[in-house]
């Protein structure tokens, strides 16, 4: 059987298991919001219209917060469409996916919906079709707290107390030429340091992200941070990063996908840095990863599969994940808490119906994707300092990455409780690989916990009719001697272990 021997000590540390890093996403795609989060016809709705099944998977996934509206959307969204009335709301082109929005749904809903999801909100600004003057409207309109006119016609619209919203995204992807209002760097990067200057004018503690690469196949990657950050670096917090992932017909090169994301996170982290050094800045810019997953794109194009119709919340990119998709958000999720230190916030895109590990039928029952469960097992256990985890693992061949790793995993230690978490992945498609795993640098180390996410048919897909054939089991192989914990992972897996130490605080 091939093996992994690994490694933690309480000295390993990163930085700090970041609440931030389990954040989704919400955007006016396809059935996200309407039938997704919002469906006031609904057997379960709230008062307001939200779905209550779904408001029960959201705490369950364990999200922390939620970006809002987009995405692509953004870049031609006028805010004050979905304010007041509902029955005044004007209806209006969607040209981002070449869709119908009624505008039913809009910002103070969203900020309703948060609260009753727990959530912190983080908002998105249009650069693309709008600019300074309407950001600094909006932000006037959600969180104004003297008697001015945006702020009075919150309160016209039964909106008493200011939303108090701190977390804001300067426009989406306009590296891309998809993207309306699409920009140069230098063009991008002056609009968003003169946004979010007079944004920090209004209101000085706010958290303001740049908009990064789409993506780091994109041929200006690189060029594109650089020349944003000369232009906005001492006006902005975090850059944003995007990526996703799809197998391909190559599932060891998908299970790797992780070694990818690490690559990402370092180049834009030089890249920061360089700049940085450049203007003799004692400042970090740190990293948002505010879209991330796999996505199929549901082997379509939304432009043209509507046949030129307009509709309203039509079904759109809706991937059915595998049990191979779930092993691989779990290792994503690895590589996020790997790099805690410069992924400062991170968003799963999506929430619901959308590219996203909740699932609903209009009228009907909402379930879990494959790829719930190693978000919210993740987002429940990783407490207090996340560990670098050393490995020394047999390897396997990949298209595209050469030798990697059979293993990989990160752990998090709350020195409080003496509580140790451990996540990890076999990328094995063949077999079993049996893991060591050295904690004898913790006092005392039991097994509180071992669960294994597997199947042996890497491509099962919960559905509704079936979404509990597959889910987390024990792994009763796990068991400490000696400070060392052993156990076997299954081929094309994602395992947790949770261990009892001493306390160290």
């Amino acid at each position: 059987m091939p093996s992994a021997h690994l490694t933690i000590a309480p000295a390993f540390t990163v930085g700090p298991v970041r609440r931030a890093t389990f954040g989704s996403f919400v955007e006016h795609l396809g059935r996200c919001v309407y039938t997704g989060i919002y469906e006031p016809d609904h057997a379960t709705a709230t008062p307001e219209g939200f779905r209550g099944d779904v408001l029960e998977l959201v705490r369950e996934l364990g999200v922390s917060s939620v970006r809002y509206p987009g995405g692509n959307f953004v870049s031609g969204y006028r805010w004050e469409d979905g304010v007041g009335p509902a029955d005044e709301r004007p209806v209006r082109h969607d040209l981002a996916w070449h869709s119908l929005e009624t505008n039913a749904f809009g910002l103070n809903e969203f900020m309703a919906w948060a609260r009753q999801a727990e959530i912190e909100p983080m908002m998105a600004v249009n650069l693309g079709t709008r600019g300074i003057q309407e950001s600094l409207d909006l932000l006037e309109y959600a969180n104004g707290a003297e008697a001015t006119a945006l702020a009075d016609l919150r309160r016209s619209h039964g909106v008493t107390e200011p939303h108090g919203i701190t977390f804001w995204c300067l426009g989406n992807e306009m590296d891309g030429p998809w993207q309306l209002g699409h920009k140069t760097a230098v063009e991008y990067g002056r609009l968003a340091a003169e946004t979010a200057r007079a944004m920090r004018q209004y209101q000085s503690d706010l958290t303001l992200v740049a908009c990064g690469s789409s993506s780091s196949g994109m041929p200006t990657f690189g060029e594109w941070e650089r020349e944003v950050l000369e232009q906005a670096y001492d006006e902005i917090d975090l850059i944003s990063a995007h990526a996703y992932y799809r197998e391909e017909d190559d599932l060891g090169s998908f299970l790797a996908s992780a070694r990818d994301l690490d690559h990402f996170v370092a180049s834009v982290a030089a890249t920061a840095d360089a700049v940085g050094a450049a203007r003799k800045s004692r400042k970090r810019i740190n990293i948002s990863f505010d879209e991330w997953n796999v996505w199929y794109h549901a082997e379509e194009n939304p432009a043209v599969v509507t046949g030129g119709a307009w509709p309203v919340a039509p079904a759109m990119e809706e991937d059915v994940y595998t049990v191979a998709d779930a092993v691989v958000v779990g290792g994503l999720l690895i590589a996020l808490l790997r790099n805690t230190d410069r992924v400062h916030s991170a968003s799963q895109a999506q929430l619901v119906n959308a590219i996203a590990p909740i699932m609903t039928r209009p009228g009907g029952d909402a379930w879990r994707q494959t790829i719930f469960h190693p978000f919210a097992l993740t987002a429940r256990h990783a407490r207090g300092e996340v560990l670098r985890v050393a490995i020394a693992s047999d390897t396997y061949e990949t298209a595209r990455y050469g030798a990697t790793d059979l293993v990989d995993a990160v752990a998090t230690h709350d020195a409080g409780s003496g509580e140790v978490t451990v996540f990890l992945v076999n990328r094995g498609v063949d077999g079993a690989t049996r893991v060591s795993l050295d904690a004898s640098a913790f006092g005392g180390a039991e097994v509180l916990e071992a669960v294994t996410y597997a199947h042996s048919d890497h491509h099962w897909r919960a559905s509704e009719e079936d979404a509990t054939t597959v889910l987390p089991r024990s792994n009763d192989s796990a068991e400490v001697v000696d400070g060392v914990l052993a156990l076997d992972l299954p081929a094309v897996s994602w395992s947790m272990v949770r261990l009892a130490t001493a306390p160290t605080a």
